[in-house]
């Protein structure tokens, strides 16, 4: 699996040579959170940042850092605008609006609802600036590119580890999980789930109930559980999660309601929190997408982007429309407590030191983590 990563880090490196040394740009500052201020020289290449929420740990830990690194790197002084939506489609509108009246020559756009965003990609086009669906793909023909990873293989990897558990436990086949998807929003959301159903469903596990959580929110994530646990009680044997946040909030509803041992719960991201809950036992399994490779990905293309360049995308991805749009798409890979150190400490997500604080320092040492 630790190949796996490497080989992220490799396409990214030979893209970033098929863009050629980048020479700098005019200067420029970047904005805060709502993306409206601006004090750049006018002159000053412009990229617009857009994410879409900030219940996900990792846009704050890792997209936001590697994609503003990676700009700086290839183009000292580009400016990059950033707006987070806080899970608002109609605020991410506004935080695209300012910066398309700013003048961003790119727009780089993880779309709070996949759907409502065209009509942000719709205004771009209108000012001929080009746009990057960043993560999760727009339901629109005209994005320029889109970068994220196979997102079917992420819930088949999710489910797979969960089949497998479970039989390693000695679970009889018909045993009851419940299904915490994500964000009837996020279209990455649907594919997680198709992948994830692709498994299930030739199993024979008995998915007890599945609930769509909004906005991804642990709440909400919580709650739900807790409903199930009052219906089903010990009948969950398993939890399909699809991420790591969420994943957290099932763990609390299962524990609060004396679920013990707890049944295994799969995640997704690699949270810093999820990876912690994996050695403390309370959480089966998660999936590391090497953000860093993404975010250099999407920050490689945009700088190419305004230099008036294209380069060549290896894949191509189907909108919900079925368009198709020129991709790069990088593999997820299925991490437990037996590779932990191969994945996300060698690649440089956390240190040691990150992952084994004193709550898990116990843990960390059964593990072989030190």
């Amino acid at each position: 699996m630790k190949n796996t990563t490497k080989r992220a880090l490799v396409a990214t490196a030979a893209l970033a040579l098929s863009v050629g040394m980048l020479s700098a740009c005019s200067n420029g500052t970047q904005t805060g959170d709502d993306g409206t201020a601006d004090n750049s020289d006018s002159s000053a290449a412009k990229i617009g940042l857009l994410l879409p929420d900030n219940v996900t740990e990792r846009y704050a830990s890792a997209d936001k850092p590697y994609f503003e690194e990676r700009v700086k790197q290839l183009c000292d002084d580009c400016t990059v605008l950033f707006a987070n939506a806080d899970g608002d489609a109609s605020k991410q509108q506004q935080q695209a609006e300012s910066m398309l009246t700013q003048g961003v020559d790119v727009l780089v756009l993880d779309p709070f609802d996949g759907k409502a965003a065209a009509a942000i990609v719709n205004q771009a086009k209108s000012k001929n600036i080009p746009v990057i669906s960043y993560d999760r793909l727009i339901d629109s023909g005209d994005v320029s590119y889109y970068v994220s990873f196979d997102n079917e293989k992420v819930g088949e990897l999710q489910a797979q580890a969960l089949v497998d558990r479970m039989k390693e436990l000695g679970l009889p086949d018909d045993s009851g999980i419940i299904m915490v998807n994500g964000s009837p929003t996020d279209p990455n959301a649907a594919q997680f789930k198709k992948g994830a159903h692709s498994v299930i469903d030739a199993s024979s596990l008995t998915v007890l109930a599945e609930y769509d959580t909004p906005g991804w929110e642990p709440p909400k994530a919580q709650d739900w559980v807790s409903g199930q646990v009052t219906k089903f009680g010990k009948q969950i044997t398993g939890v399909y999660d699809a991420n790591d946040d969420t994943a957290g909030g099932a763990i609390a509803a299962l524990k609060a309601g004396g679920i013990t041992p707890l049944p295994p719960v799969t995640g997704q991201d690699a949270a810093l929190s999820g990876i912690q809950r994996i050695l403390a036992g309370d959480q089966y399994m998660t999936v590391y997408k090497a953000f860093k490779p993404e975010a250099y990905q999407a920050a490689e293309l945009a700088v190419a982007l305004t230099k008036g360049e294209s380069p060549k995308a290896d894949a191509t991805a189907d909108t919900a429309s079925g368009v198709a749009v020129p991709s790069f798409l990088l593999t997820p890979v299925a991490v437990t407590v037996d590779n932990i150190k191969d994945t996300v400490v060698a690649d440089g997500l956390y240190t040691i030191d990150q992952i084994c604080t004193a709550d898990y320092a116990d843990a960390c040492a059964e593990h072989g983590l030190k």
